[in-house]
């Protein structure tokens, strides 16, 4: 345990699979979250001023913040996501992950502190950032493609070749499936609370 007395469990799955629901099912049972995402638009706030934007600036140049300083993700999105641009997306992740690792590993102990067994960190990319070297279980949520692509083009208003895009460059649900210790299936039909259930006795985490 990289926090004693606390189970880390990641939680990872492609876009659109509803990593953030199933997170806060887990909640119910009093197991707390930490949304990297959220984190992340965290330690972004402030724009230019903050470190970490400052940082990205100095790699992807001025044309990803506004004039008052603050980052235009969508700008950023298109440099990394682009065809051929597979070490900038590297760079990005690098850039972001340290600022977000300090930040998660400090409410994780604030989890602890607060008499928590257990605790779940929320990382759309858990293996792609080294996350996963912290958690004790991982756990993949799943849905079918067409269900995914849907969700991503709902949520962030994109069209669905852009969607599927940012899917291909993403780990397959195969090779999640390799990597984890268990999986959640978010589909829309299948029951999350009984799976969680089942993976809370599975794994002991009310222990």
């Amino acid at each position: 345990m990289i926090i004693e007395g606390l189970k880390i469990i990641g939680i990872c799955g492609r876009s659109g699979s509803g990593k953030g629901y199933v997170s806060r099912m887990f909640s119910l049972f009093g197991i707390p979250t930490v949304d990297t995402d959220a984190v992340y638009k965290g330690i972004i706030s402030g724009g230019a001023r903050t470190e970490c934007v400052g940082e990205l600036v100095s790699v992807f140049g001025s044309s990803i913040v506004d004039d008052e300083g603050n980052l235009i993700k969508r700008k950023l999105a298109n440099i990394v996501f682009a065809d051929g641009a597979a070490d900038k997306l590297r760079m990005l992740n690098h850039i972001t992950h340290k600022y977000i690792l300090a930040e998660t590993l400090r409410l994780l102990g604030e989890f602890r502190k607060m008499g928590k067994k257990a605790a779940i960190i929320d990382a759309p990319v858990l293996f792609e950032s080294g996350f996963d070297y912290y958690c004790d279980i991982k756990i993949c949520v799943t849905a079918p493609e067409e269900v995914l692509l849907e969700r991503v083009c709902s949520r962030d208003g994109i069209a669905e070749f852009e969607a599927k895009m940012r899917l291909d460059k993403q780990l397959s649900v195969e090779r999640l499936r390799q990597l984890c210790d268990g999986e959640i299936v978010n589909d829309g039909k299948t029951d999350i609370i009984e799976q969680i259930k089942k993976l809370i006795e599975q794994f002991e985490l009310d222990k």
